[in-house]
């Protein structure tokens, strides 16, 4: 009976993709035409954030989930970046707070009011400066509430605690621009993906290189940490220039544990792990296609299950956290696509068929939920602590309690590991160039004034000094 092939029982077999009625969409929305390769989109359970294109300086639209259909032209947006907004990440403990970096070199961090936008934002809750170039990348920590990692076109990572408002430690080891971050499911290891072609395990408290592989064969773009498994799985173009997936063992990266063809396309591969499916979904851009495997810990590693098929290409997709989806339907995962030249958002639902309308426990695990682990102090010292998980059962559509306070900062240096980060940073716009000189303009007319006003006072004592030296009591 060998020749008979080998069949595989897995309950998400039949897990297909579920497009959104067009009402349920979002219309009208001018996304940005930015070539960077990142995803330009972020969601929660509450808001749906979307970079989008604009003129001197950078925006991004914030619309609530029930807000669908067509978004007016002149909706309020979060626009107080000078330049081209790169990346927008929400924070997973705090619904309200977004982290946005930018071209102008600044990370800066919002917070949206109950219901959305009324009216432009241009005030940041708190901005982070730090970094000597544009900053491409924003990663909030997994377990921890208030820490975030920022990575620049200055080849350095930033960690910063946002309860200070400053970076407090910094990643050296990269010797080119970093294409992605991932954390493991605790957030002790960071792993990055960078120009030089290189793959990394880094221990980011101390930023020392755990593992580090030469991907010569196989040039990485994409990287994500699987879940609990001690695996990594990269997206990238072999010698051959086709599109490309590797599965890597996180304690020995000399050799990838499998390689895998996927086609001969030229856009991004963007992967997407899920821990508690074990399901990975890789999504190209450019092409309005998404695959899906199962992952298992033994051989062969991966099982491809389906394809996801639309004519539409897509630009990035948002990803929806698990406590956001609709169990009732037995949703396992929702996808936000970007279809640029529509102007579009369409949801998209992976969805496993089951003909019973209850909970459906064995699909759905405890999952990390909305409450932080650790505090900034706890995870900086050392600790590391497993996510705090949720039934999506009892804890289904609940929201966090958690507020997030601004720091007061001071005007000073930002010193990490003995280097004064601000130091000579030259101005990033020529709006900024022009507020500098006006500024400076001011503080040299102040200032002769006083010298001015000094002088006057100082031939004053000189007069008084001479009187006294020249009056009789003195004879």
């Amino acid at each position: 009976m060998s020749w008979r092939p080998q069949y595989r029982s897995s309950k998400f077999r039949n897990v297909y993709g579920k497009v959104a009625n067009r009402e349920h969409c979002f219309d009208g929305i001018p996304i940005t035409k930015n070539v960077h390769d990142n995803h330009f989109c972020a969601v929660n359970a509450r808001f749906l954030a979307i970079v989008t294109e604009s003129a001197g300086g950078g925006s991004f639209l914030v619309i609530p989930l029930e807000q669908t259909g067509r978004i007016e032209p002149n909706y309020p947006k979060v626009c107080g970046h000078q330049g081209n907004v790169l990346d927008i990440k929400w924070n997973p403990f705090i619904d309200n707070i977004i982290a946005s970096c930018s071209e102008d070199t600044s990370v800066l961090l919002w917070e949206i009011p109950e219901g959305g936008l009324k009216r432009n934002m241009t005030e940041a809750l708190l901005e982070l400066h730090g970094h000597s170039r544009r900053v491409g990348l924003v990663e909030w920590h997994p377990t921890t509430n208030n820490i975030l990692f920022s990575a620049g076109y200055d080849y350095k990572v930033l960690i910063w605690n946002l309860d200070v408002g400053e970076p407090v430690k910094m990643i050296d080891c990269h010797s080119d621009v970093i294409l992605c971050m991932s954390f493991n499911t605790d957030g002790s290891l960071l792993t990055t993906t960078c120009k030089d072609k290189k793959l990394r395990v880094i221990e980011p408290r101390s930023g020392r290189v755990l593992q580090e592989a030469n991907c010569k064969n196989h040039r990485v773009n994409r990287v994500v940490f699987l879940g609990n498994m001690k695996r990594l799985l990269t997206t990238g173009v072999s010698r051959w220039n086709t599109r490309q997936i590797a599965l890597w063992d996180q304690e020995d990266l000399s050799m990838p544990l499998i390689e895998e063809e996927i086609d001969g396309l030229s856009g991004l591969l963007f992967p997407f792990y899920d821990a508690d499916t074990h399901m990975l979904y890789l999504a190209g851009k450019g092409d309005g296609n998404i695959r899906y495997y199962e992952i298992s810990p033994e051989k062969p590693f991966l099982s491809y299950l389906m394809e996801f098929r639309s004519p539409a290409p897509q630009k990035g997709l948002g990803v929806m956290p698990k406590h956001g989806l609709d169990v009732s339907a037995c949703e396992v995962f929702r996808f936000y696509k970007l279809v640029t030249l529509k102007g579009l958002i369409e949801p998209i639902s992976m969805i496993v068929p089951r003909r019973s309308d209850s909970y459906q426990e064995d699909i759905y695990p405890m999952t990390p939920g909305t409450e932080p682990a650790l505090t900034p102090d706890e995870w900086l010292g050392g600790i590391n602590r497993d996510p705090v998980l949720m039934s999506l059962k009892e804890g289904y559509k609940k929201s966090s309690k958690m507020v997030f306070k601004a720091p007061i900062k001071e005007k000073k240096s930002v010193v990490v590991n003995g280097i004064d980060l601000l130091e000579n940073v030259p101005p990033r716009t020529e709006n900024e160039l022009l507020r500098m000189f006006f500024r400076q303009q001011d503080e040299i007319r102040r200032l002769k004034e006083e010298l001015a006003q000094k002088d006057i006072r100082i031939r004053q004592l000189q007069l008084e000094l001479k009187n006294l030296r020249n009056s009789p009591k003195n004879c």
